[in-house]
């Protein structure tokens, strides 16, 4: 198999209404798979998240990871991924979120460093042109002087690799150290005003509605890479909806690394 090129590709982009965080897990799942198996198109997925949640990581344990009784007392659902990497603070209007579906073909002979690297470079593109200056940070980071921006997250399924990004766009600090365990042996006021500070919100550094810095985004892809508007089939949604009752709602999910 030979490395191809984005331009190879036909690029869809699904952007659609709200939805919830156990069905934006699924629908990861079911997309990546469906492009590994030809079925779809490779694709560009801006998320929208209906309600307030924490992502953790494939491998990651709940219990070190998350205060379940303060992410209960928040109103905040807590989800796994299929893919590795960290836990995740969602708002639905504080975050941008987005995922690709792709052939491992436009990965092919990379080194994880150079595929995350790669999947990214438009985004890193996008935010220059809001006046920006983001920068790729291994393993998995999108950084800019002010502090991290995203965190990114990767898996392979059969013939695509699936890359995801979680960008805060604005951030309750206060309330992310609640719900998440990092850093709560020094949370006094110095350690969240540290926290804050490690996730510098986009917002700050753009003034820009967040709609705008989306817009921009998509903008981007497309000029660099082709970008045609698509949407859920409706076999897709319904294998996700599915998926979503049954694996990423559950508790034994949830809980498979106590």
């Amino acid at each position: 198999m030979m490395r191809s090129e984005w331009r190879d590709h036909d690029w869809q982009l699904i952007h659609t209404l709200p939805q919830s965080p156990s069905l934006h897990m699924a629908l990861d799942d079911v997309l990546v798979h469906e492009v590994g198996a030809g079925h779809r198109p490779p694709t560009l997925r801006i998320w929208e998240w209906a309600s307030s949640a924490v992502v953790i990581g494939r491998f990651q344990s709940l219990r070190n990871e998350v205060d379940m009784e303060a992410a209960q007392r928040h109103g905040i659902e807590v989800v796994r991924r299929i893919s590795g990497g960290g836990a995740m603070f969602i708002e639905p209007g504080n975050t941008i979120t987005y995922s690709i579906c792709a052939p491992l073909s436009l990965i092919k002979g990379l080194s994880f460093q150079q595929a995350y690297a790669c999947m990214d470079e438009w985004v890193i593109e996008a935010l220059a042109t809001l006046g920006i200056k983001a920068w790729y940070q291994p393993l998995n980071d999108i950084t800019s002087a002010g502090g991290k921006i995203a965190g990114a997250a990767q898996a392979h399924r059969g013939g695509a690799v699936l890359h995801h990004v979680t960008m805060a766009y604005d951030i309750d600090a206060v309330k992310m150290l609640d719900v998440l365990r990092i850093g709560r042996e020094k949370l006094s006021d110095k350690g969240t005003t540290s926290a804050a500070k490690r996730v510098d919100p986009l917002r700050s550094q753009t003034g820009l509605p967040r709609e705008a810095v989306i817009e921009r985004m998509i903008a981007t892809f497309r000029q660099r890479h082709g970008l045609a508007d698509d949407v859920l089939r409706a076999g897709e949604l319904a294998r996700a909806e599915a998926l979503a009752r049954e694996r990423f709602s559950s508790q034994a999910w949830l809980a498979d690394v106590a």
